[in-house]
């Protein structure tokens, strides 16, 4: 199983800029626990730049901890029900926190 900031380093690399055509935005994970840590996505343009540390001025704030984190990019939970549980804190466009599954191949 990768660790979050394997996770973060892969995701570049999973971007579909077919599911992002229109979309000028910069997401903020926040990632609580062990190996947790804060990472920016910066999606523009077709492409998507990941970085560790926070955003200036993100659209969307996303707040989890780390195996909550794993087990959503593993199938093992869906984002939907971090979510409704309180497990995923959602800040910011909602609209574009319902676009981020289909942004992102698993």
């Amino acid at each position: 199983m990768p660790t979050v900031q394997e996770t973060f380093a892969a995701m570049g690399g999973r971007f579909r800029p077919d599911k992002a055509s229109g979309t000028s935005a910069t997401i903020q994970y926040d990632v609580s626990g062990e190996g947790g840590g804060t990472w920016n996505a910066v999606v523009k343009d077709g492409a998507c730049m990941v970085s560790p540390g926070p955003a200036t001025n993100p659209n969307l704030t996303l707040s989890i901890a780390a195996q909550d984190w794993l087990d959503m990019l593993s199938g093992k939970q869906s984002g939907q029900m971090l979510f409704m549980s309180g497990k995923l804190k959602v800040k910011g466009d909602m609209g574009l926190a319902m676009k981020l599954g289909s942004m992102f191949s698993m």
